[in-house]
């Protein structure tokens, strides 16, 4: 297995890939289900166990695959930071499946719990899978929300993690992105529930629909709402990075104690974003010795580009 890894690091990019994903989404999902289902807990403390899920999912991936767990950073990333276009769609796959799986176990170890609770699988304990319009909203409401809340996450997830922009200690940057998916929980949930995350909602959804759930793919006039959580994030996820680029990366590359865009001191042969520079989001897949979890610490110079 080392071999096979040695030989193809890209195998242990997705493995990784899939593992933070599915920690995501086995624990937030699992807090839902115990508040929904078993009426243990409230919103907020759904919306503080999503954070630190976020928290737990990057530090399990962000050496090895650069934690993206979200199809609208992966895409964001390849479109503003040089992350290869080639690993788009298999990272994508693997954070489906991942959250696909995790729903699964999420439904099969609450399943009583969910049978007593709503006997007929209806949008009542649906909400546990995958998001839905709250009531009186319609489906471009859900799509605003959605596109709002992942520009606001991607913005601060680069806020935090470009190494021009004094960013916080690499093994402190995952629980400040887990803070940012919670401050967006506790401010933008009601709507549409905050999926910010196209992964996190179709893998679920399709997981709910083929245990029982036979109105999975609609809200609660009919309409077809499954490709909102779809669509409105990788939307927003690239509105926030343009906006980020526009406000603040710019004005960082244009300022002279700063380098190019890509350039990592001490390893002139890779070419990778400063956006890993903490939490080693990878572009080329080349091997990473200052992300996340490394033993060297960073001098003062390091720690605030």
């Amino acid at each position: 297995m080392i071999t096979l890894l040695r030989r193809r690091p890209f195998v242990g990019e997705l493995l990784a890939e899939f593992a933070g994903t599915f920690v995501l989404i086995v624990i937030g999902l699992g807090v839902v289900a115990q508040v929904v289902a078993s009426g243990t807990g409230d919103y907020n403390s759904i919306a503080i166990a999503w954070g630190f899920a976020v928290t737990l999912g990057v530090y399990t991936a962000a050496r090895v695959s650069g934690a993206h767990l979200n199809p609208a950073v992966t895409l964001a990333l390849a479109v503003f930071r040089g992350f290869s276009w080639a690993k788009v769609a298999p990272y994508v796959a693997v954070q489906v499946a991942a959250a696909f799986l995790a729903a699964l176990v999420v439904r099969w170890n609450y399943h009583e719990a969910i049978a007593a609770a709503d006997p007929g699988a209806t949008a009542a304990t649906q909400t546990i899978f995958s998001t839905l319009p709250a009531d009186g909203l319609d489906v471009w409401a859900g799509f605003r929300d959605q596109v709002i809340g992942t520009a606001i996450l991607l913005f601060l997830v680069l806020v935090l993690i470009d190494a021009r922009n004094n960013p916080p200690l690499s093994n402190l940057a995952p629980l400040l992105i887990g803070g940012v998916v919670l401050a967006i929980g506790l401010a933008y949930g009601a709507n549409a529930g905050y999926a910010i995350n196209p992964a996190r909602d179709f893998g679920p959804r399709l997981a709910s629909w083929l245990t029982g759930y036979e109105t999975a793919w609609v809200d609660s006039t009919g309409t077809p709402y499954w490709w909102v959580p779809i669509a409105a994030p990788l939307v927003g996820g690239l509105l926030g990075a343009a906006l980020y680029e526009f406000f603040v990366g710019r004005p960082l590359s244009a300022h002279p104690d700063f380098q190019e865009v890509g350039e990592v001191v001490g390893d002139p042969e890779t070419r990778r974003t400063t956006f890993d520079r903490n939490v080693a989001v990878p572009s080329d897949g080349a091997a990473r010795a200052d992300g996340l979890g490394s033993a060297a610490p960073a001098t003062r110079e390091e720690s605030t580009r």
